[in-house]
Formats: structure tokens, C-alpha cells, sequence
């Protein structure tokens, strides 16, 4: 029986340039889907997964995550002598428990391998999952949660693939497809950001992974790769010749909100499917439409 994964690691360092100027003093996790951030959507799936502590790998202004993530008496008063009090009983059902959360910071923007490396301390000698925040899904069960069910058959590490065209493929991490049904196959290959003739297969790594602590020796040995940064493929290619690795093609989709076009999709798969709001906000749309 493979060791429970505990630990889920999310790197929240990074600066959010795409969106300037809204990322200027507000770290782009705390940008809202609807009325909850980012950062909170990759927090609760790894709750419904099972994880018990949560490492956020944070960098400089980005104090308001680790301020979310505590109780605000002022307001917590408020909303109650207010009479607001679902209000206030969502905010304590978002809270983890006290000693849950976990925060280190990563000083330089050395990657995402770099960034991973930086939680080394406080994950120790036991698997964990890493979640980027900047993926959301919609999925039931949450991705996470299909993976934690892939490692428990298996005890390799985990990836979570998604299909793009061929003529996307080069934008990122590739695996090859060996045996295995889309739950639990094994990976074959990864390959960073290869031409559509070099790709194994058109399945792309998604920001979901489960990982061995062995991950961070490698890291640690490591040179600098693509853009001059450290790069987590580079470690788990590695990683994939000691261990294996399963990938897990997920059902659900995604909304990558590292980007524009994504985030706005993201806020109106959300809103469509909200009891209060969708009506309301599906005659909008339609009414813009006819501008």
C-alpha cells in the first residue's frame, strides 16, 4: 500500500505579468472566478482529495494570500451583528484548520522547479501533490481526487494530461501514451514544448501532479533549462526513468487563467451555473451579443 499523500504544495510566487495593471498590487491567485479567488478553487479540490497541509510557495506583495487564509475578527463581528450569517459560515467553512497551512518563500523567480524546491523543507520525506493555481477545473470529482485514486492502484507518480491540436502542442509539456486505460495508463515520455512533427501524442500536462520526495535531489542537481529557469519536466523526466510515472487523462475541463481569454471563460462557466446569478447574468450576455 503506497504512503497516503498528505501535503498538496502551491506555487503562488509568480508575478502576473499578463495581467498588469490588475495585478499590480493584488497577486493574480486572488483573482476572482465569480466571488471566490483562484487560489481558493485549487485549495478546495485538494481538500475534497484528502490533503491535511497546505505549503504555499509565495514570493514578494504576496502577504493577502496568507491574510486570506486567517480568521478577520473585524469582519467575522460585522457580518454577525450584521445578522449576515451564511455569509460569515461560508468564510469559516473556506478556513483550514489551524496549523494546516504551511508558508516559504522562494526569493528569486528561478521556475517552477525552483519554486517546488523551496517547499522541500516542509514536505520532508512523503509524497504531496503540486497544484497551479493558475489551472482551474470543473470536474466531479475534482482532478485531484481522480489522481489520488490513480496513485492509490498504482504508487507511482501522478500527471494530469489533457488532449490540445496538434497545432497547440508546442506550447507545452507533451507525454507519451503506453498501456492502460485514461484513469491510470503509463507514460511512456515527456517532452517540453516539442514541434507538432516531435510530439508522442497530442495529451498535454495540465498542473496537477503527484509527486515522490525524491523529486527534490533531482531539482537540487539541476542546471537551468528553457527561459533560463529551473524547469520541474527536466527533474521529472528523471524521475519518470527511476520511478514511472501514470498519467491520468481527466474528465472534466479546464480553464487555464494564466491567460485573459481563459479567465473570462472561466468567470462565465461559473456564473452560468449559479442559482443566484445565472439568469440575470445569461440575459446580459445575450443582450451583448446583440450590440
Amino acid at each position: 500500500m503506497p504512503k497516503r499523500v498528505r501535503i498538496a504544495v502551491f506555487p503562488v510566487a509568480g508575478l502576473g505579468t499578463r495581467f498588469l495593471p490588475a495585478t499590480k498590487a493584488m497577486p493574480k491567485e486572488m483573482l476572482p472566478v465569480v466571488d471566490r479567488p483562484l487560489i481558493q478553487y485549487a485549495v478546495d479540490e485538494a481538500k475534497e482529495a484528502g490533503i491535511e497541509h497546505f505549503v504555499f510557495v509565495t514570493g514578494r506583495n504576496k502577504g493577502v494570500i496568507e491574510d486570506h487564509f486567517d480568521r478577520q475578527f473585524e469582519l467575522e463581528w460585522t457580518l454577525e451583528n450584521r445578522g449576515k450569517l451564511e455569509a460569515l459560515e461560508k468564510l469559516r467553512a473556506d478556513l483550514p484548520v489551524a496549523g494546516q497551512t504551511s508558508f516559504t518563500r522562494q526569493q528569486e523567480p528561478l521556475g517552477l522547479g525552483h519554486a517546488v524546491w523551496c517547499a522541500r523543507e516542509m514536505v520532508g520525506d512523503e509524497p504531496f501533490a503540486l497544484l497551479l493555481p493558475d489551472m482551474l477545473f470543473k470536474s466531479t470529482p475534482g482532478v485531484l481526487a481522480q489522481m489520488i485514486a490513480a496513485y492509490e492502484k498504482t504508487g507511482k507518480n501522478v500527471i494530469a494530461v489533457e488532449e490540445v491540436e496538434m497545432g497547440e502542442i508546442s506550447s507545452y509539456g507533451v507525454v507519451g501514451r503506453g498501456p492502460g486505460p485514461d484513469e491510470g495508463f503509463e507514460v511512456t515520455e515527456m517532452v517540453e514544448k516539442p514541434t507538432p512533427e516531435d510530439a508522442p501524442s497530442n495529451l498535454i500536462i495540465s498542473g496537477r501532479y503527484v509527486l515522490q520526495p525524491e523529486i527534490f535531489s533531482l531539482i537540487s542537481r539541476q542546471g537551468k533549462g528553457i527561459g533560463g529557469e529551473i524547469q520541474i519536466t527536466d527533474a521529472m523526466q528523471k524521475l519518470l526513468a527511476d520511478q514511472g510515472f501514470t498519467g491520468v487523462k481527466y474528465k472534466g475541463r479546464s480553464f487555464d487563467c494564466g491567460s485573459k481569454v481563459g479567465f473570462l471563460s472561466a468567470n462565465i462557466a461559473y456564473a452560468l451555473e449559479r442559482d443566484d446569478i445565472s439568469e440575470e447574468f445569461l440575459k446580459e450576455l445575450k443582450a451583448s451579443a446583440l450590440m
